[in-house]
């Protein structure tokens, strides 16, 4: 950061504390730490002062006074934070004040603040939110507090939902969201809209899909896009005229299904209704106040979610190939893909190795069996889009493995790519394996991206299967 040109007397013409700590912010004064931010396509140097750090962040006292605090000329890279966003966040340390502007900023600056464990910064980027949501952005603020965990805007996000439907349907942001948002919209009782106005909009949304994933906009590949989400829709609610004009023609159904479904529409009952078909007839009506279960997200996920078996994908081998000496923060990464639906719960860790100055002392010093751990994790899709995320600390064994967990799992679509990311905030040494290129488990096979050196420091991927799943049929659809 270049120099300020405050004249020498600031200590005594800034009056408050917050003035001063931002004038050495600006100025690079007395500074004994740096960052290099951001990618290599935005990529910044910024300058900053460990104690004011420290007092502010655990993670960054882990970072600073977790040991080798004498090594203080080694620039900390962040790569996973835009240099706008940990700029902002380094004025909110200093001065506890920032200034919000924009939705995409916002993610941003909340992202860094969730990272570095700084709550109150957490809720002004949240409160901004609240006071900015309307049709046009409701989508991305539900991914916004799914992602953040605040249970109070996702509850304001699925009212406007249920009772704007029609303008967030109609608003152009809606075809970009993720097929989560699109599955969350269908899963709700109470929507003001027409179920064949939804249908359009699953069909609008699903060619977009296509042109995303580089597919031929074709209806085969329409419905592959939709996956489950076909089966959410409530043909049976539409009138005989509505669904021969609109579903029945759309080229999605085949013409068993479009007759058989259009039997059902005109006699209730008269012959069973095709899997994966929604078998509910029930219209869904606008309600101004939703019912306690229609405000939690994604209520009939959770519950499978805990019904699911937790199984192990150990993605590296049993012999060390190196040891990685942690002296400050470092981050590991592994990018995957999977041939089948599963659900990603977090990862499994070698903790640290003993260090050499305490092999001799275990035995007879049983609090130094074990250490402190400190560790953020998130899984993101191929777009950088962070799904989840967890803040580890816990105490653990020397020369062991650690289970980190995510705070909230996530179910992640067949054959496309997702990265897990893993910071490591302390000081030690670390085992690394060899990363295999696949692994396969019954009918799952896992592959690998063989992208960085330090892929090994992760050796296991924890996931689960739903048990309603048929392992036989790769094209049936995931149950909800």
């Amino acid at each position: 950061m270049a120099q300020s040109n405050c004249n020498a007397d600031w200590q005594t013409e800034l009056r408050f504390i917050h003035q001063r700590a931002g004038h050495v912010l600006e100025s690079g004064q007395w500074a004994d730490c740096t960052f290099i931010v951001g990618n290599e396509n935005n990529q910044k140097t910024l300058r900053g002062h460990r104690l004011i750090l420290a007092m502010s962040s655990p993670v960054f006292e882990a970072m600073f006074y977790g040991g080798m605090a004498e090594k203080k000329d080694k620039p900390v890279e962040i790569l996973d934070v835009q240099p706008e966003a940990f700029r902002a966040l380094l004025q909110y340390i200093y001065s506890d004040e920032i200034t919000l502007k924009s939705f995409d900023q916002v993610c941003e600056i909340c992202y860094a603040a969730k990272k570095y464990m700084i709550p109150s910064l957490v809720e002004q980027c949240t409160q901004f939110i609240w006071q900015d949501l309307h049709p046009g952005n409701v989508c991305r603020a539900y991914e916004f507090a799914r992602l953040f965990e605040e249970s109070s805007l996702l509850e304001k996000c699925v009212q406007i939902i249920q009772n704007a439907t029609e303008q967030v349907l109609k608003d152009p942001s809606f075809e970009e969201v993720d097929a989560s948002i699109l599955r969350t919209i269908l899963q709700q009782e109470r929507l003001g809209v027409s179920e064949l106005i939804l249908w359009e909009a699953c069909l609008t949304w699903a060619k977009q899909e296509c042109v995303r994933q580089s597919l031929e906009v074709s209806p085969m590949n329409q419905r592959k896009v939709l996956g489950d989400c076909l089966g959410m829709i409530r043909f049976l609610t539409l009138s005989p005229t509505e669904f021969a004009n609109s579903p029945a023609v759309s080229g999605i159904l085949t013409q068993e299904e479009s007759y058989t479904l259009l039997m059902n529409i005109s006699s209730p009952g008269v012959t069973s209704v095709p899997s994966p078909f929604c078998q509910n007839n029930k219209r869904r009506q606008k309600e101004q106040t939703p019912p306690p279960s229609s405000l939690t997200h994604s209520d009939s996920r959770a519950s499978r979610i805990r019904e699911d078996v937790q199984l192990r994908c150990e993605c590296v081998g049993n012999d060390m190939a190196q040891v990685l000496i942690n002296e400050q923060l470092v981050d590991c990464s592994l990018s995957f893909a999977v041939n089948r639906h599963v659900c990603i719960y977090g990862v499994e860790m070698p903790t640290q190795l003993v260090p050499p100055n305490l092999e001799s002392q275990l035995a007879t010093h049983p609090i130094q069996q074990s250490y402190s751990e400190l560790i953020y994790a998130f899984l993101q899709d191929s777009d950088g889009c962070r799904l989840t995320y967890t803040h580890f600390t816990a105490r653990v064994s020397w020369n062991s493995s650690m289970e980190v967990i995510f705070n909230r799992p996530v179910y992640i679509t067949p054959n496309k790519t997702y990265k897990i990311a893993v910071v490591l905030n302390k000081v030690g040494r670390y085992p690394v394996y060899v990363t295999a290129n696949y692994v396969t488990i019954d009918y799952l096979t896992f592959t690998f991206e063989q992208d960085r050196s330090r892929d090994g420091l992760i050796k296991a991927v924890i996931f689960g299967c739903s048990s309603q799943r048929s392992s036989s049929s790769p094209e049936s659809y995931w149950p909800y």
